[in-house]
């Protein structure tokens, strides 16, 4: 789908991909709207579909609290729970993903306050990955709920989503961190919320399933410096912090894996509030 024409001269906030790591947005959103900064545009893919879906809802405070909520709920409910014999069960009767697709879907029906995109307060678009043009599709009207479900189908454990005849997966195989999205969009100041793992040199797998983890890395990460590489003179981005010294490698591995929540959201809120705080401290001064 092409970009359409959009004024220039706007905020975005560019929530990337990253599983249970996505937690860690939320602590940038909130630290972001602490010190008076919001959104003209939102975009997302996979769980920062999810998370910037919320916030275009409602985009203030507010969303943080709701956030902190959906996270809280994925921590004690258990969304993707099942013993080993019930997700074995699923696979087998499906033969292509492990988890039901219905937990997540009432979750995100219970927490957003709306069901199309047409009622968002800020203009949102997340991005998924078409399996029968095997190219990356933007959803930008429409049902709401649908399209992130289609950003967030992360392949072998949820299913592939249908709409309208054709089938989505994890946004995140095409566009991990859509910065040139945003930009694409008319936005000229950026902000990337990511989940960590972009600034940690990668290394050659030495364990069998370091492997695909490795590829999906070199994957998500070639797409994103491209877009940094070719950002047009007057664009400026600030890619936040989040918090974690040495975040995990192998996240998807521990997808079911919520119990560092709370943390995440702290240190990334703590990380980032640091970071804003410096970034307007050099603003004055160059003023």
């Amino acid at each position: 789908m092409t970009a359409p024409d959009a004024p220039t001269g706007r905020t975005a906030f560019v929530l990337g991909g990253g599983g249970v790591l996505g937690a860690v947005e939320v602590g940038m959103l909130q630290a972001l709207f602490e010190h008076g900064i919001h959104p003209d545009l939102i975009v997302g893919s996979s769980v920062g579909a999810i998370n910037g879906a919320l916030v275009a809802a409602d985009p203030g405070p507010g969303a943080v609290d709701r956030l902190r909520a959906v996270w809280e709920q994925l921590a004690s409910q258990q969304i993707f729970a099942g013993s080993v014999l019930g997700r074995m069960s699923t696979l087998a009767r499906t033969r292509t993903h492990v988890h039901p697709p219905e937990p997540l879907r009432n979750l995100l029906e219970t927490h957003l306050p709306v069901r199309t995109f047409a009622e968002l307060r800020v203009p949102f678009q997340c991005v998924a990955a078409s399996i029968e043009r095997a190219a990356e599709h933007w959803f930008s009207e429409g049902p709401l709920v649908d399209a992130v479900l289609a950003s967030s189908a992360v392949p072998g454990l949820l299913p592939p989503v249908e709409l309208d005849g054709e089938h989505y997966l994890d946004g995140g195989l095409v566009h991990s961190i859509p910065v040139g999205r945003a930009v694409a969009l008319g936005a000229d100041t950026v902000y990337v919320l990511h989940v960590g793992r972009i600034d940690r040199p990668l290394q050659p797998p030495t364990r069998p399933w370091e492997v695909a983890t490795v590829a999906f890395e070199i994957a998500r990460r070639h797409r994103y410096a491209a877009d940094l590489a070719a950002l047009p003179p007057g664009v400026t981005v600030h890619v936040l912090p989040s918090g974690d010294a040495d975040p995990p490698g192998t996240a998807n591995l521990r997808y079911r894996n919520f119990s560092g929540v709370a943390g995440r959201i702290d240190r990334a809120h703590a990380a980032a509030d640091g970071y804003l705080a410096r970034a307007a401290t050099r603003a004055d001064g160059e003023g």
